[in-house]
C-alpha cells in the first residue's frame, strides 16, 4: 500500500516534492519523488545517520531530465525504526527494490552516497534486471581504506545526543572544520534510536568484510561512476582508484571537497553525475 501525503507547500506555492509512505511487511518506508513521472528514474540512497534530506540541494539539479526518487532507509528519517527487524544490507536493498516495484519503476539508475553506495551495490546484486547503472559518491571500496574517527562514540545512556555531540560525530563528513551542518540533518540523527544507528553502521562493516565492493561490481558488469571528494576525512580518497578494476568504470575526484560533496558543492557533484546518468538513463524509458 502507498499512502501519499501529497505535495508540500511553501508560502502557498506547491513544491515539486511528493512525499508518501510505502507500507512493507517489515516496516513503513518514507519516499520522496521529484521531477516528471514519465522521465527516466533515478534512485538516490542516503548514507548512515542520514535521510532523504541529505539530497535536498542536489535534487533540483537533476529533475530537468529525471524522475528522482529518494527513500529513507528503514531506521532513518521518516521511515519506521523497529527494534525487532533486520538492518542487514541485503534486507535494506530488498526494501529499496520493493519500493521501486510499488512505484511501478521497471528500470533505474541507482546512486548512493557513503554507505548508501553499499546499499546501491546490494540492490544491483539482488535486482540486476532493475538496475541499469550505478553511481557511488564517496563510498569506500573496502574496510581497510576507512579512516578511524578520533571522536568517541555516542554513549547509549545519553541518547538522544545533544547538538554538540552530533556535530562532533558528523564533523568528519565535511572537508573543513567549522562547516555549518544544516539543523535538519542534526534532527535526523536525533530521531534515530541508538539501536538503529549502531545496527546500520555495523551492517555496512559486515557487508564490506564479506567482499570488497570492486569485486562485487566487477561481477555485475554494470556501468559505474565513482565520485569522490579528494579531502574525505572518513575514507582515503586515493582508494577510489580501486574501482578501476571494474570494466569501463569512470572515477572522478573533486578537489577541495570532503566526504559529502552533495552538500558542500551540489553543482560540482551534479555535473559528472548528470553526464553519466543522461547516457545510461536513455535505456530506462
Amino acid at each position: 500500500m502507498i499512502i501519499s501525503d501529497g505535495k508540500s507547500y511553501v508560502n502557498g506555492r506547491a513544491e515539486a516534492t511528493e512525499s508518501s509512505t510505502v507500507s512493507l511487511d517489515d516496516g513503513d518506508i518514507h519516499v520522496c519523488q521529484d521531477g516528471p513521472r514519465d522521465a527516466p528514474a533515478l534512485l538516490l540512497i542516503h548514507g548512515s545517520a542520514s535521510s532523504t534530506r541529505a539530497w535536498d540541494l542536489l535534487v533540483p539539479l537533476l529533475t530537468g531530465s529525471h524522475r528522482v526518487i529518494r527513500t529513507d532507509l528503514l531506521g532513518h528519517g521518516r521511515s519506521a525504526k523497529p527494534a525487532d527487524r533486520s538492518y542487514a544490507l541485503p534486507d535494506q536493498a530488498r526494501r529499496a527494490g520493493a519500493v521501486l516495484d510499488r512505484l511501478g519503476v521497471e528500470r533505474a539508475v541507482v546512486v548512493g552516497h557513503s554507505s548508501g553506495g553499499v546499499v546501491a551495490t546490494a540492490v544491483a546484486e539482488q535486482r540486476p534486471d532493475l538496475v541499469t547503472a550505478l553511481a557511488l559518491i564517496n563510498t569506500g571500496p573496502r574496510l581497510d581504506t576507512f579512516i578511524a574517527p578520533q571522536s568517541a562514540a555516542i554513549d547509549p545512556s545519553k541518547w538522544p545526543p545533544t547538538d554538540e555531540q552530533i556535530r562532533r560525530f558528523a564533523s568528519t563528513a565535511f572537508s573543513r572544520a567549522g562547516y555549518q551542518i544544516p539543523p535538519e540533518l542534526l534532527d535526523e540523527v536525533r530521531c534515530m534510536t541508538h539501536h538503529t544507528l549502531t545496527s546500520t553502521m555495523q551492517a555496512t562493516r559486515d557487508y564490506l568484510e564479506q567482499q570488497a565492493l570492486p569485486d562485487r561490481l566487477q561481477a555485475l558488469g554494470k556501468p559505474l561512476l565513482v565520485i569522490f571528494g579528494e579531502d574525505d576525512r572518513r575514507w582515503r580518497s586515493s582508494s577510489a582508484a580501486d574501482y578501476r578494476a571494474v570494466p569501463s568504470a569512470e572515477v572522478e575526484w573533486l578537489p577541495g571537497l570532503g566526504h559529502s560533496p552533495i552538500l558542500e558543492d551540489p553543482p560540482r557533484t551534479a555535473a559528472p553525475l548528470l553526464a553519466f546518468t543522461t547516457i545510461h538513463a536513455a535505456r530506462v524509458s
